[in-house]
């Protein structure tokens, strides 16, 4: 299968899910706070990062600078996905396979997501992420990378 192919598919699945998939995992209302956490871990660990396509914005769509990505992330038992912020990099997160923890900035409480579940990314948000769990996560994201960050292939 080419990746133009792969890349519909997953891009028609995502959709699909995102439809029918609630945010399930967001931040009980009581627990919401600007400042709740100002860091977390700052080293990956046990998580493997692949860009399965990427698309430059500037070539045709106007957007000089940003590139649209898809990549697939696995994260072992124990793994982190480490402390990052969306205010420059808007993103979708899907959890193909898993349940993992989620650190944010404005929420006092770790939010849990689980298999289905589909993750706005934006704003002001900074967070880390961590499988607690048994078994390997898997999550697709799809963001718009900001032109500061063209050599950032991975996380």
């Amino acid at each position: 299968m080419s990746k133009p192919i792969s890349l519909a598919l997953v891009a028609a699945l995502i959709s699909i899910a995102g439809a029918n998939a609630a945010f399930a995992g967001t931040c009980p209302t009581e627990h919401k706070r600007a400042g709740a956490l100002t860091s977390g871990e700052t080293m990956p660990k046990a998580v493997t990062d692949t860009v399965i396509s990427e698309i430059d914005l500037g070539a045709g769509y106007q957007i000089p600078g940003r590139a649209f990505r898809l990549r697939r992330l696995e994260i072992k038992k124990g793994g982190v996905v480490p402390w990052h912020s969306h205010e420059a990099r808007p993103a979708h997160i899907y959890v193909l396979a898993g349940e993992i923890l989620e650190y944010r900035s404005d929420c006092a409480v770790p939010v849990r997501h689980v298999t289905g579940d589909v993750v706005a990314e934006q704003g002001a948000v900074s967070h880390w992420w961590k499988n607690q769990g048994r078994k390997t996560v898997i999550l697709l994201s799809a963001d718009i990378l900001p032109p500061a960050s063209p050599g950032d292939r991975n996380m």
